[in-house]
C-alpha cells in the first residue's frame, strides 16, 4: 500500500504541469538596446482592447497578465523588440504559441 502510495506520487510529481511552461520561452530578443519599452507594450495592447493588470520583463520577454478585449483573462508573453505575441496562456492552458517559438 505505502509503495502504490509512494509510486503514485512520484509519478504525479514527474508529470509537465502546463502552469510552469511558460518557463521555456525564449524570445530570442538580442541585445536590450534594440528593445521596446514596457511602456510601448501596454499601450498597444491598450489599444487593442486589452486590461493589463501587470506587465514586466521575465527574462528575454515581456510578460503581462490582462483581460483580452475578448474578456479572457491570459497570462501573455511577447517579443520585446517587435512587441508581437509569442505564446498565450489561459488558467494554466497554453492558447497560442507563435511559430518557432
Amino acid at each position: 500500500m505505502i509503495r502504490t502510495l509512494l509510486a503514485l506520487t512520484v509519478s504525479v510529481l514527474a508529470l509537465p504541469s502546463p502552469a510552469l511552461a511558460h518557463g521555456n520561452v525564449d524570445c530570442k530578443a538580442g541585445s536590450p538596446a534594440s528593445w521596446k519599452s514596457v511602456d510601448a507594450l501596454k499601450a498597444k495592447l491598450t489599444r487593442e482592447g486589452w486590461k493589463i493588470k501587470k506587465a514586466k520583463r521575465e527574462g528575454n520577454c515581456y510578460e503581462v497578465y490582462g483581460k483580452t478585449r475578448d474578456g479572457d483573462n491570459v497570462e501573455a508573453f511577447f517579443h520585446p523588440a517587435t512587441l508581437e505575441r509569442v505564446m498565450v496562456m489561459r488558467r494554466g492552458k497554453m492558447i497560442y504559441r507563435a511559430p518557432g517559438f
